[in-house]
């Protein structure tokens, strides 16, 4: 684990593993694998369930793709997991940085596979386009909870929004793998749960992680339930017969957690 964090202080990179609190920190670090956050580590979004810092953030850093790709190179990561902060304030919203680390991954690393988890991108076609055009594997967009609970859970964000973003990204007919996830323990019920995963799968989605919402600070949202794992079999086995191929499910389930296992299932 000491590994891991010493190699982002030296490269100065961010994970989200680190800035959201992941409870997986350990496992994923002591297995040398780390989920890289760019375009800096401060969110243009007050999302009301998320540990990543909020606020106005610094301009993106060109040189960051190439310390992502020597970062991957040094680790040995054969599927590698970028993220970002929400950049609202970049007019393609950070896909520029998307693609540029892809390219820099390719360069320095053949072979290794590359799962992106974009953000909404304001809805901008062009910024998926761009990203998709940099020849991800994975293009993964979490819609986080049930639409009912976005506008305590994510103001700024649109349901309806990200799920045109999954759907483009399945018809540009690329051949990428398209991921969602979502987080139980909001105050959903199971039938809008099962709606979200229907409405997924109509999306084109491949694969779906859900996992429990965990509480990272006291400015976030309480949780109101801790799912039992039979409930997410449950739901495993709603978003199954919905049509989605590859579903994983549990209390520990986050987005990046055993990505390259997730992949490989078919």
């Amino acid at each position: 684990m000491r590994a891991v964090k010493r190699l982002m202080r030296e490269l100065h990179l961010h994970t989200v593993c680190q800035s959201a609190g992941c409870p997986n920190l350990p496992e994923c670090f002591d297995r040398l694998i780390a989920t890289f956050l760019i375009l800096g580590d401060r969110c243009t979004r007050r999302c009301r369930f998320c540990g990543v810092s909020k606020g106005i953030p610094l301009p993106p850093d060109p040189d960051e793709p190439g310390r992502v790709a020597a970062a991957v190179r040094i680790l040995g990561l054969r599927h590698v997991v970028v993220t970002s902060v929400t950049r609202d304030d970049l007019a393609d919203g950070g896909a520029d940085a998307f693609a540029a680390v892809t390219a820099a991954v390719r360069r320095e690393c053949a072979g290794t596979a590359v799962e992106v988890l974009v953000p909404d991108f304001g809805g901008n076609e062009r910024s998926l386009t761009h990203v998709l055009g940099s020849a991800v594997d994975v293009l993964a967009h979490n819609v986080e909870t049930v639409p009912r609970l976005y506008p305590e859970a994510r103001p700024g964000a649109d349901f309806n929004r990200s799920l045109r973003l999954l759907r483009s990204a399945r018809e540009a007919g690329s051949g990428v793998r398209i991921k969602s996830g979502l987080m139980l323990g909001l105050g959903e019920t199971e039938n809008e749960v099962g709606e979200t995963l229907r409405r997924l799968a109509d999306a084109g989605c491949d694969m779906v992680c859900m996992g429990q919402y965990l509480r990272p600070n006291l400015s976030s949202l309480p949780v109101a339930e801790y799912i039992r794992p039979e409930r997410f079999d449950r739901m495993a086995a709603v978003a199954k017969a919905a049509g989605i191929p590859v579903v994983i499910a549990g209390p520990q389930v986050r987005s990046s957690y055993h990505a390259d296992q997730a992949v490989a299932c078919r």
